[in-house]
């Protein structure tokens, strides 16, 4: 009983955390449905939705590292977090990806338009910001032990290895998930939110504690703005330019390589 009484202040923080992500969540949601009924205007509509689903992203995740920097009570606590709200934000931000990786893979896949993935870029750049500095003001409120207004002026460097390795953590991490993203579109809806979800897990598990294994560069900013501030170049190179050439070496492999290759063949076994 003992025991008990020492973790329920710790259950109760992290239910307070889990509270706040999932009211979120929920307000995000609401704020969809009254974007789509009020606005017309196609080009409004797809600014919100993109700032809403980057705000609710980086809300989720700002909380969602603060309680994996607690004491766990089981190891794979962390994960199952993760696990579990990438299946929400897979549920609920359909249609936005979120990420600059993947309003620029669509670009240069012909996709989108150059000044419709300009404007989801600059959603996602304000949105990003935004819960940044929504979080500020929640943690001032001190819901929780954890909760301190001092976390958000600090720059937490989450990158443990040196520069060319982080480099290619950040950019591995980011050509893995959006060639899965790419080739999981035939895949049943339910089915491929399950996988992408385990795969986003995976990533965090292997490379989260060297480079947090990020892969956004939206989301890097909102989490990391401080250390950008102090070390702008370590930063933008691991957490803008990495998963960047990641995207770009995706789409040069599976829109040119491989199929270059498999001509090839073609050829030789035609001669």
């Amino acid at each position: 009983m003992t025991a008990l009484r020492g973790l329920w202040p710790e259950m109760q923080d992290t239910c307070i955390s889990l509270g706040l992500m999932l009211s979120i969540v929920l307000f995000m949601g609401l704020a969809r449905v009254v974007t789509r009924q009020q606005l017309n205007r196609p080009t409004a509509h797809a600014f919100i939705l993109e700032f809403l689903a980057t705000f609710q992203l980086c809300f989720c995740t700002h909380e969602l590292q603060l309680l994996s920097e607690q004491e766990p009570l089981h190891p794979t606590w962390p994960l199952t977090l993760t696990y579990f709200f990438s299946l929400v934000h897979g549920l609920t931000l359909v249609g936005t990806s979120s990420n600059p990786c993947g309003v620029m893979m669509q670009m240069m896949l012909g996709g989108m338009s150059a000044e419709t993935g300009a404007m989801r870029l600059l959603a996602q750049l304000i949105g990003a910001l935004c819960s940044r500095y929504c979080m500020g003001a929640l943690w001032s409120l001190g819901l929780t032990k954890y909760h301190v207004s001092e976390r958000s002026f600090a720059c937490r460097n989450p990158i443990q290895v040196d520069l060319p390795k982080a480099v290619i953590i950040e950019a591995v991490s980011s050509f893995i998930f959006h060639s899965a993203l790419l080739h999981f579109q035939e895949v049943r809806t339910k089915l491929r939110i399950h996988l992408l979800s385990a795969l986003i897990t995976f990533l965090v598990y292997a490379g989260g504690s060297l480079t947090g294994a990020v892969f956004n560069p939206a989301l890097a900013l909102s989490l990391h703005f401080k250390c950008f501030d102090e070390a702008f170049l370590q930063f933008f190179i691991v957490y803008w330019l990495a998963p960047s050439l990641g995207i770009l070496l995706m789409i040069l492999m599976f829109s040119f390589f491989l199929p270059w290759l498999y001509n090839n063949h073609t050829i030789n076994k035609k001669e």
